[in-house]
């Protein structure tokens, strides 16, 4: 039997196991067996429990911080590349560490392709993730990435809402060309907002520009952190007579206060995928998985077929 006819084998890193289970469910496979030996120190080591050789093999990982997600995945691809894996994906639903994508002031890293090198370096033949914080990530790697976008799972629920007066907002100009093309599939308006910050994470002034008044808005985002520019959008929103605000969020990294933010926010509804575990369940947030389109990747990237198809936009 060649190695092109071997069924892959797929791996979860701990961070992401519960979304490594559903893509394996959907996938009609099992999670393979990987024991991490702790040490004292906080050291760990990853091994698989079965073998590897000659196959196809993906890695399942999120490598938000802590530091130990992303060197979890990279352990883990470096034990598959000595393991003599023919060819192993990284599969990343979040792609950590990705707002460091250019130098934006003196003296700073370019965190993003750093990334970027240890993966390769690590063994990394192929990477598939899900809404980059910015499209040009692609081009610092020198391996194929798939590079796959959360409308394919957001769209169906936006539609199934049947809301009336419908308008896409951005949170930010650098979010724009995601609201446009919403607003192209959805057949429906564009407010954008503007906002300045003093510090990372800190909004100092926010101004909408385009009309809300009587509609129902959607802010679009890759991410949301600290909470403060979706709950600042939709406060501005209803005052100037928005109907209603919710928000997709593909990436629910949520940290300080972000969840009661959220709750008290003006948002009807956060809508979310499950890259990022959440860390407690409220109200005003829903998810909906990535699983089916992740594990739908996979088999066409196993089969060598296109995925051209899972770019609704």
């Amino acid at each position: 039997m060649t190695g092109q006819q071997l069924t892959p084998k797929i791996f979860a890193c701990r961070q992401s196991i519960k979304l490594a289970e559903k893509i394996a469910k959907q996938y009609g496979a099992e999670l393979g067996n990987v024991k991490v030996t702790p040490f004292s120190d906080g050291e760990f080591q990853p091994a698989f429990e079965e073998s590897v050789r000659g196959r196809r093999v993906f890695i399942i990982g999120s490598t938000n911080p802590p530091g130990d997600n992303l060197m979890e995945m990279l352990l883990m691809l470096d034990a598959a590349k000595r393991a003599s894996a023919r060819h192993i994906t990284a599969v990343m639903p979040y792609f950590g560490w990705a707002r460091q994508d250019r130098k934006d002031k003196p003296r700073v890293a370019i965190g993003a392709k750093m990334v970027a090198n240890l993966l390769q370096t690590a063994g990394a033949t192929r990477i598939m993730t899900m809404d980059l914080h910015a499209d040009q990530i692609q081009g610092f790697f020198e391996k194929p990435v798939d590079h796959l976008y959360a409308s394919t799972i957001f769209l169906p629920y936006i539609k199934s809402l049947n809301l009336d007066n419908l308008t896409i907002a951005s949170p930010d100009m650098g979010g724009s060309k995601r609201a446009y093309a919403y607003s192209k599939y959805l057949e429906s308006d564009v407010v954008i907002c503007y906002k300045q910050r003093t510090k990372a994470n800190v909004i100092g002034h926010m101004e909408l520009i385009g009309n809300v008044e009587g509609k129902n808005v959607i802010l679009a985002d890759d991410m949301i952190d600290t909470g403060g520019t979706l709950a600042k959008a939709a406060e501005i929103m209803m005052e100037r007579g928005a109907k209603s605000v919710r928000a997709i969020c593909t990436h629910p990294i949520l940290s300080g206060g972000a969840y009661e933010k959220i709750q008290n926010s003006k948002l009807t509804e956060l809508i979310v995928s499950d890259t990022i575990p959440l860390k407690q369940e409220i109200s005003k947030i829903k998810v909906v998985s990535c699983a089916p389109l992740f594990a739908d990747v996979m088999d066409k990237v196993q089969n060598n077929t296109s995925i051209s198809d899972q770019f609704l936009m």
